[in-house]
């Protein structure tokens, strides 16, 4: 006895496959276009009221760390380092975020692992 499939679900396997596959393919070419606009973007953050502030590229690497002479204080370093450590994080946060803000719109929020 042979199984049959409701109507509409049988009879075009190979163009169904083929269909996914170039959806899939269609998909893939949207994230790599992605992810190449997003290495290039910049991402910046300030801390201590706009006394350091870190610019981040979206391959998450940072790119520049600019200083107000004016919060240099020889025997307080921890509070610089304190700073420039907020600038940073908050730069490849946002880098982040971006990041899986784009992609999952791309996905339809599927997560994908490996992926991204």
């Amino acid at each position: 006895m042979k199984a049959r499939l409701p109507k509409g679900y049988g009879g075009g396997g190979a163009g169904n496959m083929q269909q996914l596959a170039r959806q899939a393919q269609k998909m893939q070419e949207a994230m790599e276009t992605a992810t190449e606009e997003l290495e290039a973007k910049e991402y910046s953050a300030t801390s201590g009221g706009n006394a350091v502030k870190v610019v981040a590229t979206g391959k998450m690497e940072i790119k520049s760390i600019d200083i107000d002479p004016e919060v240099i204080d020889p025997d307080d370093s921890e509070m610089l380092s304190d700073l420039i450590i907020a600038a940073v994080n908050e730069a490849l946060r946002a880098a982040n975020q971006d990041k899986e803000d784009t992609m999952g719109a791309l996905s339809g929020g599927i997560n994908l692992p490996g992926i991204f």
